[in-house]
C-alpha cells in the first residue's frame, strides 16, 4: 500500500491525491478480511518508508493526518480489526511522526495486545536496511561483541513472528524495494500488474494459487 502507488493511481483516475490515499489505507480493511477466510493469520502492509519523509511537507501533513483518523476510528470501534480478534503492531522508526500520532500508534497496539486470532503489521517509518542497522545497534547497546545471524533475528522489529511466506508486490514494478529484506530472503515473490487500489479479491486468489504451484527449497 505504498503511497507513492495511490497517489499514481489517483492521477491516473482524477482523484484527489487525499482521497487516493485514503482509498488505499481503507484497501487493508478488504485484504484483511480475504485473509480471514482463507485461513491467512499473518499479513504485513508497507504503509510509510523512511524515504517519505523527503516528500512535499503538506503531503506529508496529509498523510499523518489520515493516518491519525484512522487510528481514532480503530480506537473507537468503528474499524473491525479489533472486534474481529486481530493483534495489531506497527514496525518502523514510529518515533519520527508527530507526538499525537506516535501516542494513537502505541494505543492501538496496547488495545489489540491480547487478541490472538491474526495479526496485522504496518510498517511506518519504514526501511529495510535501517531495520538492519537497528537490529546491529540493539545488539550492541546490550553489550554483544558479535553479531550472528541468530542475535540480528532476535533484535529485528519483527522478532516472534514467522518470516513471510510470499511478498505480493502490486503496480507493475519487479522488485522489493527493501520490504523487509532480512525476512524475506526466501519468501516466494509475486508480481501484479494492478496498481495497490484496483487490487481485486480475484487478483488476491490468483496470487494464492501461484504461491500453492511452488516447490519451497529453502535453499536445500
Amino acid at each position: 500500500m505504498k503511497t507513492t502507488i495511490n497517489r499514481r493511481w489517483g492521477e491516473l483516475h482524477g482523484i484527489p491525491r487525499k482521497e487516493a490515499y485514503e482509498t488505499g489505507i481503507r484497501k487493508i480493511s478488504d485484504i484483511l478480511g480475504w485473509c480471514r477466510d482463507e485461513n491467512i493469520r499473518n499479513a504485513t502492509f508497507w504503509g510509510f518508508s523512511t524515504e517519505n519523509f523527503g516528500r512535499d511537507p503538506n503531503e506529508i501533513s496529509s498523510l499523518f493526518e489520515l493516518f491519525e483518523k484512522d487510528l481514532v476510528a480503530i480506537l473507537t470501534r468503528k474499524n473491525d480489526a479489533l472486534r474481529q480478534n486481530v493483534r495489531v503492531r506497527f514496525f518502523g522508526r514510529i518515533n519520527l511522526f508527530p507526538k499525537k500520532v506516535y501516542d494513537l500508534l502505541r494505543k492501538v497496539e496496547e488495545m489489540s495486545a491480547n487478541n490472538t486470532d491474526y495479526n496485522l503489521n504496518i510498517l511506518l517509518a519504514y526501511g529495510g536496511r535501517a531495520e538492519i542497522v537497528d537490529a546491529a545497534n540493539a545488539a550492541l547497546k546490550e553489550g554483544k561483541k558479535e553479531l550472528s545471524e541468530e542475535i540480528l533475528s532476535a533484535h529485528m522489529y519483527t522478532h516472534g513472528l514467522p518470516d513471510p511466506d510470499m511478498i505480493i508486490r502490486t503496480s507493475g514494478e519487479r522488485r522489493t524495494s527493501g520490504f523487509l529484506p532480512w525476512q524475506t530472503v526466501y519468501s516466494e515473490l509475486y508480481f501484479s500488474e494492478k496498481l495497490w487500489p484496483d487490487f481485486s479479491r480475484e487478483d488476491f486468489m490468483d496470487a494464492l494459487r501461484f504461491y500453492e504451484k511452488t516447490q519451497r527449497r529453502f535453499g536445500k
